[in-house]
């Protein structure tokens, strides 16, 4: 599958050129470097100056993205699998809400993770709860939007996005339960020995938290810092090119809060394969500039929803297109009923 996060195996062999990381760096640097010369190119100025807004704004949360994700990567993944459940029941759909929001990686990182999770007997119903909760929900990418978009907005928009999570994981479990989806095949590979309160405390005990912990929390997140960088920038260039050269006018017209706004935005997000973390200055330019909350959270869950890579490792892991399209069948009604309220209420 193409991958924007990256594998274990490209992280043994070092650094290398990243197209996407390096091109948006290169692109960056000349913007700015042209623009300190002042050559004549017009709106250079507007187009650097909205890129070093978009900087200044996003470094904390990426300073504390940097933090979250260190001391994540330190606990076991048993812990996760424990608290995730069998999948039949309704308060295992909100474990796997919750560890959709609580786990910080980028939307394809999260594929990797969620397949992995079905292997090990989490149901299918989990897996897209999971995946639909996550990444954008992510830590880091909520002190970016919150900087964004505000705080409201924000919280708006993950408590939206968990319903939508929650009710497709509720749909896709009585399904199954009816036999209309197939069960996981895989036998859940559960210890009934391990007790999350003993392991917990014992873990906990056991850390040395010395300096050279604190630099690994620190260290940690590295490979996922790049990760988040990489599509970052990617989508600070194109939301900063449309501030500063799409007509104000144009922009309004088109994605604005109307529902032809709406479903152009749906159609763009499904065109424009851009990871969760380039989604997020993209929407919060569509809510700051066309005035469409709707479309700007239409933008960021229909980006998950309709993600081409995403149905193709489903579908790779499940060995099913049925259960594949279910992602987007269920999803994307629900993503335009919410996005048409929010275009049309204000907070």
């Amino acid at each position: 599958m193409s991958d924007c996060c990256g594998t274990e195996a490209k992280k043994k062999h070092g650094p290398h050129f990243d197209p996407i990381l390096h091109g948006s760096l290169a692109v960056i640097a000349l913007t700015l470097i042209l623009s300190f010369a002042h050559a004549p190119i017009p709106n250079l100025d507007h187009f650097a100056h909205t890129i070093i807004d978009f900087l200044k704004t996003m470094w904390w949360g990426i300073l504390m993205g940097m933090v979250f994700v260190g001391v994540m990567n330190k606990i076991p993944r048993e812990y996760f699998n424990h608290l995730l459940g069998k999948g039949d029941k309704f308060p295992d759909i909100l474990k796997a809400a919750a560890a959709g929001v609580l786990l910080d990686l980028c939307s394809h990182g999260i594929l990797m993770i969620g397949a992995k999770l079905y292997e090990r007997g989490a149901s299918y119903a989990q897996l897209l709860t999971f995946l639909i909760a996550s990444p954008w929900n992510s830590f880091s990418l909520t002190l970016i939007l919150i900087s964004l978009i505000g705080f409201k907005w924000t919280l708006t928009y993950i408590l939206a996005s968990m319903l939508i999570a929650i009710i497709t994981g509720v749909i896709v479990m009585m399904l199954t339960k009816r036999g209309k989806i197939p069960a996981n095949p895989y036998t859940p590979e559960t210890d009934k020995n391990f007790n999350f309160k003993t392991n917990a405390l014992r873990d906990l005990k056991a850390i040395n938290w010395s300096p050279k912990f604190i630099i690994e929390i620190f260290t940690g997140s590295t490979h996922e810092l790049k990760i988040l960088l990489k599509w970052l920038l990617l989508g600070v260039i194109i939301a900063s090119a449309i501030r500063a050269f799409v007509p104000l006018d144009f922009f309004q017209t088109f994605f604005g809060p109307t529902l032809i706004g709406l479903l152009l935005t749906l159609i763009a997000t499904s065109i424009i394969e851009v990871c969760s973390e380039g989604s997020a200055p993209i929407a919060s330019e569509i809510v700051n500039t066309a005035g469409a909350a709707g479309n700007g959270f239409t933008f960021l869950m229909a980006g998950v929803a309709t993600d081409y890579t995403e149905i193709m490792v489903l579908k790779e892991t499940t060995k099913s297109w049925k259960l594949a399209l279910i992602l987007p069948l269920i999803t994307v009604p629900q993503i335009i009923v919410l996005g048409y309220i929010f275009n049309n209420i204000a907070i």
